[in-house]
């Protein structure tokens, strides 16, 4: 079979199985990414404050 035969039948069989796939899970929530950035801004500055401490 050539490459472009064997796309037809899987975008085919793709279509056919559309009805019986799942749901796709929601997404995750942002909140996690928020915890995760403030967690490295905080990391940052005590950092920086213990890096300026340590100069003066």
């Amino acid at each position: 079979m050539m490459v472009a035969e064997l796309n037809k039948l899987e975008q085919a069989a793709r279509v056919s199985m559309s009805g019986f796939q799942e749901a796709e899970p929601p997404p995750a929530p942002r909140s996690s990414h928020l915890t995760v950035r403030l967690g490295a801004i905080a990391l940052l500055a005590a950092v920086a404050l213990t890096a300026a401490w340590q100069l003066f």
